[in-house]
């Protein structure tokens, strides 16, 4: 997978860096999945297994997981780390989208 080019395939890209075997990343995923339907006209989701994609990871400088990305037009506008609630993570997003 090519990094660069996935956070460019759409306007804007929310990427997840997560873990199967991190409890904190399995809590987030009902929350990732509720997202991915409420913003889905808004917004491509991207989610990467560290394990699988380390050179991803790498790359985008991700220390600790999970850890949210949102790129609009290819460009870092947010980078959240751990667990929280779904209303927060959305706010998160849309603050970050608007400005």
């Amino acid at each position: 997978m090519d990094y660069t080019q996935e956070i460019n395939s759409a306007p804007v890209v929310l990427v997840e860096f997560y873990a199967s075997w991190c409890p904190h990343c399995q809590r987030m995923m009902p929350i990732v999945e509720d997202i991915k339907t409420l913003l889905a006209d808004n917004l491509k989701v991207v989610q990467l297994d560290i394990d699988e994609n380390q050179e991803e990871a790498d790359q985008a400088g991700v220390k600790s997981i999970p850890t949210f990305l949102l790129y609009d037009g290819g460009k870092e506008v947010m980078r959240e780390t751990g667990e929280m609630s779904a209303e927060m993570l959305l706010k998160k997003i849309q603050d970050a989208i608007k400005e």
